[in-house]
Protein backbone atom coordinates (compact mmCIF):
# COMPACT_ATOMS: atom_id res chain seq x y z
CA UNK A 1 0.00 0.00 0.00
CA UNK A 2 1.39 3.44 -0.89
CA UNK A 3 1.57 6.13 1.76
CA UNK A 4 0.51 9.66 0.84
CA UNK A 5 2.81 12.52 1.75
CA UNK A 6 1.24 15.04 4.09
CA UNK A 7 2.36 18.66 3.92
CA UNK A 8 3.56 20.42 7.06
CA UNK A 9 0.43 22.61 7.04
CA UNK A 10 -1.87 19.59 6.74
CA UNK A 11 0.14 17.83 9.46
CA UNK A 12 -0.41 20.77 11.80
CA UNK A 13 -4.14 20.82 10.99
CA UNK A 14 -4.41 17.10 11.68
CA UNK A 15 -2.49 17.56 14.92
CA UNK A 16 -4.83 20.30 16.08
CA UNK A 17 -7.90 18.27 15.18
CA UNK A 18 -6.49 15.21 16.92
CA UNK A 19 -5.78 17.21 20.07
CA UNK A 20 -9.29 18.66 20.00
CA UNK A 21 -10.83 15.23 19.57
CA UNK A 22 -8.79 13.79 22.42
CA UNK A 23 -9.62 16.74 24.66
CA UNK A 24 -13.32 16.43 23.98
CA UNK A 25 -13.16 12.70 24.67
CA UNK A 26 -11.42 13.22 27.99
CA UNK A 27 -14.02 15.81 28.94
CA UNK A 28 -16.79 13.39 28.06
CA UNK A 29 -18.19 15.48 25.20
CA UNK A 30 -17.83 12.73 22.61
CA UNK A 31 -18.56 9.54 24.50
CA UNK A 32 -18.95 6.66 22.08
CA UNK A 33 -21.70 8.20 19.98
CA UNK A 34 -23.46 5.84 17.56
CA UNK A 35 -21.66 5.09 14.31
CA UNK A 36 -22.61 7.37 11.40
CA UNK A 37 -25.12 5.81 8.99
CA UNK A 38 -23.67 4.01 5.94
CA UNK A 39 -22.73 6.28 3.06
CA UNK A 40 -24.75 5.75 -0.11
CA UNK A 41 -23.12 7.29 -3.18
CA UNK A 42 -26.37 7.81 -5.03
CA UNK A 43 -27.31 9.56 -8.28
CA UNK A 44 -29.78 12.44 -8.58
CA UNK A 45 -31.34 14.51 -11.37
CA UNK A 46 -32.48 18.13 -11.16
CA UNK A 47 -33.93 20.75 -13.49
CA UNK A 48 -35.78 20.98 -16.75
CA UNK A 49 -35.39 18.51 -19.59
CA UNK A 50 -33.80 20.52 -22.38
CA UNK A 51 -32.03 18.80 -25.25
CA UNK A 52 -28.97 21.08 -25.36
CA UNK A 53 -28.67 22.22 -21.77
CA UNK A 54 -27.33 19.24 -19.83
CA UNK A 55 -24.73 19.24 -17.06
CA UNK A 56 -22.91 16.28 -15.57
CA UNK A 57 -21.76 16.56 -11.96
CA UNK A 58 -19.44 13.63 -11.31
CA UNK A 59 -18.19 13.35 -7.75
CA UNK A 60 -16.00 11.23 -5.47
CA UNK A 61 -16.83 11.11 -1.76
CA UNK A 62 -15.55 9.04 1.15
CA UNK A 63 -17.57 10.27 4.11
CA UNK A 64 -20.56 11.78 2.26
CA UNK A 65 -19.78 15.49 2.62
CA UNK A 66 -18.78 15.93 -1.03
CA UNK A 67 -21.89 14.07 -2.19
CA UNK A 68 -24.06 16.56 -0.28
CA UNK A 69 -22.16 19.48 -1.80
CA UNK A 70 -22.58 17.99 -5.29
CA UNK A 71 -26.33 17.62 -4.72
CA UNK A 72 -26.65 21.24 -3.56
CA UNK A 73 -24.79 22.44 -6.66
CA UNK A 74 -27.08 20.27 -8.78
CA UNK A 75 -30.20 21.76 -7.20
CA UNK A 76 -28.96 25.30 -7.81
CA UNK A 77 -28.02 24.60 -11.44
CA UNK A 78 -31.40 22.94 -11.94
CA UNK A 79 -33.09 26.12 -10.75
CA UNK A 80 -31.10 27.98 -13.42
CA UNK A 81 -32.77 25.89 -16.13
CA UNK A 82 -30.20 23.17 -16.69
CA UNK A 83 -30.91 19.46 -16.68
CA UNK A 84 -28.38 18.18 -14.15
CA UNK A 85 -27.29 14.62 -13.42
CA UNK A 86 -25.30 14.13 -10.20
CA UNK A 87 -23.47 10.80 -10.50
CA UNK A 88 -20.62 9.13 -8.55
CA UNK A 89 -17.45 8.79 -10.63
CA UNK A 90 -17.44 5.09 -9.69
CA UNK A 91 -20.47 4.68 -11.98
CA UNK A 92 -18.33 5.95 -14.89
CA UNK A 93 -20.82 8.47 -16.34
CA UNK A 94 -20.40 9.22 -20.05
CA UNK A 95 -19.23 12.81 -20.48
CA UNK A 96 -20.15 12.77 -24.18
CA UNK A 97 -23.84 12.86 -23.25
CA UNK A 98 -23.52 16.38 -21.77
CA UNK A 99 -22.79 19.95 -22.82
CA UNK A 100 -21.03 20.87 -19.54
CA UNK A 101 -19.16 18.85 -16.90
CA UNK A 102 -18.50 19.56 -13.24
CA UNK A 103 -16.05 17.23 -11.49
CA UNK A 104 -15.63 17.26 -7.71
CA UNK A 105 -13.85 15.31 -5.03
CA UNK A 106 -13.04 15.14 -1.38
CA UNK A 107 -9.41 16.00 -0.66
CA UNK A 108 -7.06 14.10 1.64
CA UNK A 109 -3.34 14.76 1.81
CA UNK A 110 -3.72 17.65 -0.68
CA UNK A 111 -4.99 15.30 -3.37
CA UNK A 112 -8.29 14.24 -4.89
CA UNK A 113 -9.68 10.77 -4.28
CA UNK A 114 -7.90 8.25 -6.58
CA UNK A 115 -11.15 7.31 -8.33
CA UNK A 116 -11.78 10.97 -9.24
CA UNK A 117 -8.31 11.37 -10.72
CA UNK A 118 -8.72 8.16 -12.70
CA UNK A 119 -12.08 9.35 -14.01
CA UNK A 120 -10.55 12.60 -15.29
CA UNK A 121 -7.72 10.69 -16.98
CA UNK A 122 -10.05 8.12 -18.54
CA UNK A 123 -12.46 10.82 -19.76
CA UNK A 124 -9.78 13.25 -20.95
CA UNK A 125 -10.80 13.36 -24.62
CA UNK A 126 -14.48 13.92 -23.87
CA UNK A 127 -13.77 16.45 -21.11
CA UNK A 128 -11.64 18.56 -23.44
CA UNK A 129 -14.61 18.92 -25.79
CA UNK A 130 -16.90 20.64 -23.24
CA UNK A 131 -16.55 23.39 -20.61
CA UNK A 132 -15.34 21.78 -17.37
CA UNK A 133 -15.27 23.09 -13.80
CA UNK A 134 -13.55 21.56 -10.76
CA UNK A 135 -14.63 21.72 -7.13
CA UNK A 136 -12.96 20.29 -4.04
CA UNK A 137 -14.24 19.76 -0.51
CA UNK A 138 -11.56 19.96 2.16
CA UNK A 139 -10.28 21.81 5.22
CA UNK A 140 -8.08 23.89 2.91
CA UNK A 141 -11.32 25.41 1.61
CA UNK A 142 -11.54 27.45 4.79
CA UNK A 143 -9.18 29.85 3.00
CA UNK A 144 -9.61 29.44 -0.76
CA UNK A 145 -6.65 30.92 -2.65
CA UNK A 146 -4.57 30.27 -5.75
CA UNK A 147 -1.69 28.70 -3.82
CA UNK A 148 -3.95 26.00 -2.39
CA UNK A 149 -5.71 25.51 -5.73
CA UNK A 150 -2.36 25.00 -7.45
CA UNK A 151 -1.44 22.25 -4.99
CA UNK A 152 -4.75 20.42 -5.35
CA UNK A 153 -5.36 20.98 -9.05
CA UNK A 154 -1.76 21.00 -10.24
CA UNK A 155 -1.85 17.40 -11.47
CA UNK A 156 -5.26 17.85 -13.12
CA UNK A 157 -4.70 21.05 -15.12
CA UNK A 158 -2.34 19.40 -17.67
CA UNK A 159 -5.05 16.79 -18.34
CA UNK A 160 -8.07 19.11 -18.56
CA UNK A 161 -8.05 22.91 -18.53
CA UNK A 162 -11.04 23.96 -16.40
CA UNK A 163 -13.02 27.14 -16.96
CA UNK A 164 -13.53 27.42 -13.19
CA UNK A 165 -12.04 26.02 -9.98
CA UNK A 166 -13.09 26.36 -6.36
CA UNK A 167 -12.30 24.99 -2.91
CA UNK A 168 -15.14 24.49 -0.44
CA UNK A 169 -14.60 23.95 3.27
CA UNK A 170 -15.66 20.47 4.27
CA UNK A 171 -17.07 18.42 7.10
CA UNK A 172 -15.06 16.09 9.33
CA UNK A 173 -16.57 13.26 11.36
CA UNK A 174 -15.28 9.96 12.72
CA UNK A 175 -15.53 8.31 9.30
CA UNK A 176 -13.37 10.94 7.65
CA UNK A 177 -11.05 11.11 10.66
CA UNK A 178 -10.30 7.40 10.21
CA UNK A 179 -8.19 8.35 7.18
CA UNK A 180 -5.63 10.24 9.26
CA UNK A 181 -6.11 9.10 12.87
CA UNK A 182 -5.69 5.74 14.63
CA UNK A 183 -8.99 3.86 14.69
CA UNK A 184 -9.40 4.12 18.46
CA UNK A 185 -9.06 7.92 18.36
CA UNK A 186 -11.15 8.38 15.21
CA UNK A 187 -14.02 6.64 16.99
CA UNK A 188 -14.23 9.50 19.48
CA UNK A 189 -13.84 12.26 16.90
CA UNK A 190 -16.58 14.92 17.09
CA UNK A 191 -18.40 16.03 13.95
CA UNK A 192 -17.22 19.44 12.74
CA UNK A 193 -19.03 20.93 9.75
CA UNK A 194 -17.33 23.94 8.12
CA UNK A 195 -19.33 23.97 4.88
CA UNK A 196 -20.58 27.39 3.76
CA UNK A 197 -23.80 26.63 1.90
CA UNK A 198 -24.21 30.25 0.80
CA UNK A 199 -20.79 30.14 -0.88
CA UNK A 200 -21.65 26.82 -2.51
CA UNK A 201 -24.95 28.09 -3.90
CA UNK A 202 -23.44 31.43 -4.98
CA UNK A 203 -20.70 29.65 -6.92
CA UNK A 204 -23.26 27.39 -8.59
CA UNK A 205 -25.20 30.50 -9.65
CA UNK A 206 -22.22 31.84 -11.62
CA UNK A 207 -20.35 28.80 -12.94
CA UNK A 208 -20.68 28.34 -16.74
CA UNK A 209 -22.51 31.68 -17.13
CA UNK A 210 -20.09 33.00 -19.78
CA UNK A 211 -19.96 29.66 -21.62
CA UNK A 212 -23.77 29.45 -21.64
CA UNK A 213 -23.99 32.99 -23.04
CA UNK A 214 -21.59 32.00 -25.80
CA UNK A 215 -23.66 28.97 -26.71
CA UNK A 216 -21.68 26.43 -24.67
Amino acid sequence: MSVKKVSRRDFLKIGCLSTAALGLTICGVSVMAPDPPPIVLSSSTFGERRMNNRILIAYASFAGSTREVAVEIGKTLGERGFLVDVIPVLENPQVGDYQFALIGSAVYGSSWRPEAIEFVKASQIALNRVPVAFFSVCLAGLADDEAKRSIIYGTLRPIVEPVAEVLFAGKVDRRGASLFLPGWLARFFPTMDFRDWNKIRSWAQTVFVSEEANGG
